[in-house]
């Protein structure tokens, strides 16, 4: 039988009126529409109506099924933005639709702040954690979120303020485009005791003159912070991974924006910290048996607003029991155990995965690099003398830390 193309046509809440004349054309010879209820209440005549409801594949199943009809689809705004026509394009191929875009909720509602979108932090609640949004949104100018109703615009004020994010105007645009529109402006705390309508987007815009980050974490960096911004414990204060040795090894484990990585003995966390900031959308184990230390993990989480981060006490490799496979794990620690733990590591690690080792004499470095050799993992070994630059009187004088090592591999 043959087929016909489908045309998704985005409306808006004014109907056929808000139309231009060929998507109009096009709705009015419409033999089967499918849409929401409130889109085919807009729409006269008496063409077949399908509508949308949670069953998406119910919609795929109906327009195969349609055969040579003219099948029109009615979205929202625009059908490609956090719409129904992505979806349906993925599953029976681009060649079979037209679209043909309205305004979306989004553009009327910048509109109606009037501020420009091009430079904006853009997505849809349903669709990404409120989690990962919040961090987003920290460095963001302007941010346009499609809100839900479990995760409403007074849900997000609060997860901001709860993060120290308390820079940003708010406004809450509710039911644009229809005659009961209201445009609510105010600030994150205003906003966070107030109910809204269902259908609402969220535009936040930052205060002029107002840093990325609070007034406490100034200085503060993505990766190689200074080993004083991490709370470390007594008497072991000075085992911390150095700043710049973290560096290298964060280089080494080339880490992704959703990367998940393995921080193997790790301390008071500052690797991981560092390493969770990087992969904002992944996720950062910090695996460490001394109760003192884990402690001191969250903690320092918490200092660095790192919300990706899961503190692991026990001890390798049991304590990796139930974690998701790494793409990249840093092994740290002087012990005799180094050896196996790097071997069972690189065993954990998914393809293509990266392994680096630090480890502080020849016979740790002997160890692991013959370990890494047999797992056919070609490593590569950097030698790192570091000399901080002291000012004594008139001269400057370098102080020498001791030589470290950094192992890496590739499975």
């Amino acid at each position: 039988m043959a087929t016909s193309k489908v045309e998704i046509i985005g409306i808006g809440d004014d109907g056929l009126e808000g139309l231009t004349a060929a998507p109009r054309q096009v709705v009015e010879q419409a033999e089967l529409l499918i849409g929401a209820k409130a889109s085919l209440a807009a729409i006269p005549g008496k063409a077949e109506r399908v509508e949308i409801g949670g069953d998406l594949d119910a919609v795929v199943r109906r327009i195969e099924a349609a055969g040579s009809k003219r099948v029109v689809v009615l979205a929202t705004g625009d059908p490609l933005f956090y719409g129904t026509a992505r979806y349906l394009c993925d599953r029976l191929g681009k060649d079979r639709f037209e679209v043909r875009p309205h305004v979306s909720s989004m553009q009327l509602a910048f509109a109606r702040v009037k501020e420009s979108w091009d430079d904006a932090y853009l997505t849809n609640l349903a669709a990404q954690p409120l989690e990962f949004v919040v961090e987003k949104a920290r460095t963001a100018a302007k941010v346009g979120l499609f809100t839900t109703e479990a995760t409403p615009p007074g849900a997000v004020a609060r997860a901001l303020l709860d993060r120290k994010i308390d820079y940003f105007t708010a406004y809450v645009c509710e039911n644009l485009g229809s005659p009961d529109e209201c445009v609510t402006q105010g600030d994150l705390a205003e906003v966070a005791g107030q109910d809204f309508s269902p259908l609402n987007v969220l535009i936040l815009v930052r205060k002029p003159d107002v840093p990325d980050r609070p007034v406490s974490m100034r200085g503060r960096k993505l990766f190689g912070n200074s080993d004083e911004s991490f709370l470390q414990s007594q008497p072991k204060r000075g085992l911390l991974t150095p700043a710049e040795v973290r560096c290298v090894a964060l280089s080494l484990l080339d880490i992704g924006p959703t990367s998940t990585i393995w921080d193997v003995g790790a301390g008071s966390g500052s690797v991981a910290i560092e390493a969770a900031q990087i992969a904002s959308g992944g996720a950062a184990y910090a695996i460490e048996m001394d109760p003192e230390d884990y402690a001191l993990i969250a903690s320092n989480a918490e200092r660095f607003g790192v919300a990706n981060l899961t503190p692991i006490l026990g001890k390798a490799p049991e304590a990796w029991s139930g974690l998701p496979p790494p793409d990249a794990v840093f092994v740290g620690g002087t012990g005799r155990q180094v050896r196996r733990i790097v071997e069972l590591a690189f065993e954990q690690l998914r393809p293509g995965g990266r392994l680096v080792a630090n480890v502080g004499s020849v016979e740790n470095l002997a160890a692991v690099r013959e370990v890494l050799l047999a797992k056919e993992g070609d490593p590569q070994v950097l030698m790192i003398n570091l000399s901080r630059g002291n000012d004594q009187l008139e001269r400057l004088h370098f102080e020498a830390s001791n030589p470290t090592f950094l192992v890496s591999a590739i499975k």
